[in-house]
């Protein structure tokens, strides 16, 4: 009998949150063999200047459905609205089940610093919903047992590179997204009903373009790639016995610290 793959689990808030900063990093695990997932916990229900809220939801849910055929990812189903992904124990209680169900070894999320409170609020899920992986006797709903291979979790770069207080947010690692980025463009593209809305709602003229022009940047960024995602990895403490990097092991030259970063961590020890 075949070894089951390895899986990664991308986490965020809206539906198309991860097809504009983690899917590359997706996109590349999967060449190498891992099983992946899109779970973004909002409806995406505020997102239109023309449509009712519920058209928006079922509009946006078939955009985020497509993207992630594009992907080839399993998509899971939202669990909020727009402005409404709270820190509760009911929300956490679903959150968990999806990682509990999943089992990945890696998870993608956002930045605890970011520009929304939905983004830090699902930041905040995703991580103690990893953190209770395997811990019995914390109940999901639905109910999942719960599962005892490590965990890690990664940071996704915020919106603009900048934290609320408009303070710079450096990666402590880089990957390479060139190769897989027309792909990922044509899962973003899915999104369609957001080019109003952005345009509208905060002066994005294009998200597509956005979208390119962040990850040029983190490819400038990292002196080596054209179009990158940029990472910072959590404390292992809680989530596995040792700290692993499993993001590095599985990408290889796709894969690059940010030695910088990491000599002022090992600095600050």
């Amino acid at each position: 009998m075949s070894a089951s793959p390895p899986i990664a689990l991308a986490i965020a808030a809206h539906p198309d949150d991860i097809e504009f900063g983690m899917a590359g990093t997706l996109l590349q695990l999967q060449r190498r063999g891992w099983e992946i997932h899109c779970f973004n916990l909002s409806t995406g229900n505020c997102g239109s200047m023309e449509m009712s809220p519920s058209r928006t939801r079922a509009v946006r849910r078939r955009e985020a459905q497509a993207a992630a055929r594009i992907l080839g990812a399993q998509w899971h189903a939202p669990i909020a609205d727009d402005l409404e992904i709270l820190y509760t124990v009911p929300a956490l209680r679903r959150v968990a089940a999806v990682v509990r169900a999943v089992k990945p070894s890696i998870v993608l999320t956002h930045s605890p610093q970011d520009y929304m409170e939905d983004h830090m609020n699902t930041c905040r899920l995703a991580v103690t919903a990893a953190f209770a992986h395997g811990i019995p006797n914390f109940r999901t709903t639905p109910s999942r047992g719960p599962f005892n291979h490590d965990v890690t979790v990664y940071h996704a770069m915020p919106h603009g590179l900048r934290d609320g207080l408009r303070q710079a947010v450096v990666p402590s690692a880089f990957v390479n997204t060139t190769a897989v980025h027309a792909t990922k463009l044509a899962a973003l593209a899915c999104h369609k009903s957001q080019q109003g809305w952005l345009d509208a709602s905060q002066g994005m003229n294009s998200y597509l373009a956005a979208m390119e022009e962040m990850s040029a940047e983190l490819g400038r960024m990292s002196k080596r790639f054209a179009h990158a995602e940029g990472w910072r990895r959590h404390l292992h403490l809680g989530f596995s016995a040792t700290e692993s990097d499993p993001l590095s092991a599985a990408l290889g030259k796709d894969f690059i610290e940010n030695k910088k970063y990491e000599a002022a961590l090992r600095s600050s020890r």
